[in-house]
């Protein structure tokens, strides 16, 4: 006699949405810092926030709160002696060097003290240059596979 295969079914998990999670560890990582850390780091992640396009979305990679929309867009964080910015671009930091010359500066890693803020209007510029760096090298992507 013949055994007939077993059907599969699928089983149906309730979705869960991962920004309700997101949002709570950003809120977490936040709730942790002491001031004036916390209060430096709010005021640079609302002039992120104002300048990513509203489809952003705000995560913790690596342990610290992380823009995204199409990719990492950048990333910030507080520690004892300062604060510091990653725009997960050398190219970024390169193009507004001379802007950034009174932070100290690494190939990946821009440090302001924790009671001071960058300013919100070069902290725009640099959002908006890697916006238009992410865009550029998405778009050559999309080039380079239809030439395939």
């Amino acid at each position: 006699m013949k055994k007939s295969p077993k059907r599969r079914t699928a089983i149906k998990r309730p979705v869960k949405s991962s920004a309700n999670a997101d949002a709570k560890a950003v809120a977490a990582y936040f709730s942790r810092l002491p001031e004036p850390a916390k209060s430096t780091l709010q005021t640079v992640r609302a002039a992120i926030l104002s300048a990513c396009p509203k489809a952003t979305t705000e995560t913790i990679s690596y342990g610290i709160p992380t823009f995204k929309h199409d990719g990492g867009i950048c990333a910030i964080a507080a520690f004892k002696d300062h604060c510091s910015l990653f725009p997960m671009s050398y190219f970024v930091i390169d193009k507004f060097r001379t802007e950034l010359a009174r932070f100290e500066v690494s190939k990946g890693t821009v440090r302001f003290p924790t009671d001071k803020p960058l300013p919100a209007s070069l902290l725009k510029k640099i959002i908006k240059a890697r916006l238009t760096q992410m865009s550029e090298k998405a778009a050559a992507k999309q080039k380079s596979k239809s030439h395939r």
